[in-house]
């Protein structure tokens, strides 16, 4: 094996791809730790609770008691299991029916982690702003929707079961560093294994096949193919696994500013599809809404997104819209485009 490893071929290729891995991971742990600490800090100084009352009557206009803005903003500054330990205290004093757990999923599922992954989208490449609008609109637009339908049609009103409640949890400031750790560390796994496969899929051809395949859809929502690796990472791995190759990739240059910013208007309402559609079903979620809607809404938004985009002028789109990145490479070289 050591004399395998000397092969020349084989070690410029895992040089190359160790300095993929680090790369990747720098620049995303760059982003990611000052927002984690700043949001643990208002976490720590009791502000969260505050912040939720500006919330509260946004909840009236999705069907929800007022209680639960708590959890959707324990949710949009942390992430969705922060939420969910908000929601496990506080569901079996409201009494929610299945179309209401499923409403606030929506929301959830929408809009979470926003200080973390919506500057995760900046420095792909679109306006902080608008990251944040197309996530924040999205989710109350879907939860509209959701809440309408199912009082139209009286469906899934029967009361919500909780199928999962979590074990105790230790709040301590050790055990929230020991947890980021452990984030971070498989994170390091998750990039390495993701970028040992992609260059392995490239070296065999098959992300022409992927992208052959998946070109029908993303020419009905109006992405180029050049855009199908970024969109299948953040489908998957979602924004804050897959930030770092989603940076790297809009970096690369080789997706344009359009394409670019249409994929992450998708993965900005559609992203981590299977691990978080299957955290909120253990709220009591109907598959209805958290995954079936919001599949369609999502592509909808997008296609007609993209179709306005491209009635704007470029003055506009550069102005709010999105931003060139390509230029912006990390210290330890320029990022490869794989």
């Amino acid at each position: 094996m050591p004399a395998l490893l000397r092969h020349p071929f084989i070690s410029v290729t895992l040089r190359e791809l160790a300095l993929e891995i680090y790369e990747v991971c720098f620049t995303l742990f760059k982003l990611m730790i000052p927002v984690l600490i700043v949001v643990k800090a208002l976490e720590e100084m009791g502000a969260i609770p505050y912040i939720s009352s500006l919330l509260e009557p946004l909840m009236q206009l999705v069907g929800l008691p007022e209680s639960m803005g708590l959890v959707w903003t324990t949710t949009l500054l942390t992430n969705i299991y922060g939420g969910m330990l908000i929601f496990f205290q506080l569901a079996p004093q409201e009494n929610l029916s299945v179309a209401q757990v499923t409403v606030l999923s929506a929301l959830m599922l929408m809009a979470h982690g926003l200080p973390v992954e919506v500057r995760i989208v900046q420095q792909a490449g679109v306006r902080f702003l608008c990251a944040l609008a197309i996530r924040m609109l999205g989710a109350l637009g879907l939860g509209l929707i959701l809440h309408h339908l199912y009082s139209w049609g009286d469906w899934l009103q029967q009361p919500a079961q909780l199928s999962w409640t979590p074990p105790p949890v230790d709040s301590s400031l050790s055990s929230w560093l020991l947890s980021q750790l452990e984030s971070f560390a498989m994170i390091v796994v998750v990039v390495s294994a993701l970028l040992s496969l992609l260059r392995f899929l490239r070296w065999i051809h098959v992300e022409r096949l992927m992208i052959w395949l998946l070109q029908p859809v993303l020419k009905v929502l109006g992405i180029g193919p050049q855009a199908t690796s970024l969109t299948i990472i953040g489908i998957t791995l979602g924004l804050s696994f897959g930030g770092g190759l989603l940076i790297r990739e809009a970096r690369s240059g080789n997706v344009s500013q359009r394409d670019c910013f249409a994929a992450l208007a998708l993965l900005g309402l559609l992203h981590s599809l299977i691990e978080d559609t299957l955290l909120v079903l253990l709220l009591g979620a109907d598959l209805s809404g958290v995954l079936w809607m919001r599949l369609a809404f999502s592509l909808i938004t997008v296609a007609l997104m993209t179709r306005w985009l491209d009635s704007t002028s470029e003055s506009f789109r550069n102005r709010y819209l999105f931003h060139d990145v390509t230029h912006n490479d990390p210290p330890g070289g320029k990022l490869h485009a794989g």
